[in-house]
């Protein structure tokens, strides 16, 4: 959400102002900056899904907003065309790439991951678990406004027709796992954590919040902090290893249970990709406390994947979504297997933890 940041551009470099409304200074996100280049500079545009995310963009009426941008004295004229997400924009300089090549596809990159996992109907979500977790719910053709800290964006834009999401930003996921190496030295590589995960029968009552800058969606709680709680004489590095893959877990519970309240919805199935997705004992634990299926897809880089989708679809390459939904092919399903009662008794455990760790800086 850069908005604030354009308008400082503005009031404090110098010439900045009268740059831009000369005509001579442009602004855009990643995307529009590498498809100008990418044209020699002929070509100055946006998607519906990039544009939702600079506080610049009225996602009801699919146009700049005329009273943020008053509001924040940004001329419109520095500000890109919007487009579908799906669309090709323009062509490739020649001297770049040695030929003349269609650009036909942008996005952000959760919303692309979400294309990538084929989730084209309301209520399909996936999670992506990297540094963070990404969460987002497919809500369909309204955008569903937000009343538990999630943040109501636009999917994508095709055809005419622009799909809204849900996102919950988790701030540390496979962050923590780094922590474990980096820094208290208990595992050697990532890989490591299943074994030592699996070689306990449960956390022995073990909790890690890792809120090492705050907490992310839906707390918000920039003043949270990183805590072990219920640690006694019998806690090991198993247990303790245990408790941070458990922590990403719940986690995502907390967004989905988010989600549905705002949207309604109940969730049948959670895709999963990123890096983590790759631990068995994570994924089985994930299905456990949601008590929803998980399926991983052969294909990981489901963010990349949903850029060639796009790209795809506006050249020819595929007929359809219908079409794109065909290419997905499963790699595990994990399904839920704890007791109801054990899950609700984890789950209180981990909300208590939380709460230890909530407000702690100054």
């Amino acid at each position: 959400f850069s908005a604030t940041k354009l308008k400082w551009i503005l009031d404090n470099v110098e010439g900045a102002r009268a740059r831009a409304e000369a005509g001579d200074l442009l602004f855009g996100t990643v995307d529009t900056w590498l498809i100008w280049n990418l044209t020699g500079g002929k070509v100055h545009v946006t998607d519906y899904s990039n544009a939702s995310r600079t506080m610049l963009f009225n996602i009801h009426t699919l146009d700049w907003d005329e009273k943020i941008l008053a509001r924040l004295e940004i001329p419109r004229s520095m500000l890109p065309e919007v487009r579908p997400s799906s669309a090709v924009y323009g062509y490739t300089a020649p001297d770049i790439l040695g030929a003349e090549l269609p650009i036909a596809g942008a996005a952000g990159d959760q919303q692309a991951a979400l294309f990538g996992q084929t989730c084209f109907q309301s209520g399909m979500a996936k999670n992506t678990y990297g540094t963070g977790c990404f969460m987002l719910m497919h809500t369909g053709q309204k955008p569903v406004p937000s009343n538990n800290g999630l943040l109501t964006t636009i999917a994508w834009g095709i055809g005419g027709r622009v799909e809204y999401a849900l996102e919950g930003s988790i701030f540390i996921a496979g962050a923590a796992v780094q922590w474990l190496r980096d820094e208290l030295r208990i595992v050697k590589s990532a890989g490591e954590t299943r074994e030592l995960a699996e070689k306990v029968p449960d956390s022995n009552g073990v909790y890690v919040v890792p809120a090492f800058v705050g907490l992310g969606a839906p707390y918000w709680d920039m003043y949270a902090r990183g805590a072990i709680v219920g640690l006694t004489r019998g806690a090991r590095a198993e247990h303790i290893v245990r408790a941070t893959l458990e922590a990403i877990a719940y986690q995502t519970r907390d967004v989905l249970e988010a989600m549905q309240q705002d949207a309604g919805l109940k969730l049948r199935l959670l895709k999963v990709d990123g890096g983590a997705a790759a631990n068995d004992f994570l994924m089985q634990f994930q299905a456990d406390i949601l008590d929803v299926p998980v399926e991983r897809p052969q294909t990981v880089e489901t963010t990349a994947l949903g850029a060639a989708y796009l790209a795809g679809l506006a050249a020819g390459f595929w007929s359809g979504q219908e079409d794109v939904a065909a290419n997905w092919l499963l790699d595990r399903r994990f399904e839920p297997r704890m007791a109801a009662a054990e899950r609700d008794k984890l789950y209180r455990g981990w909300r208590k933890a939380v709460e230890r760790a909530r407000a702690w800086a100054e």
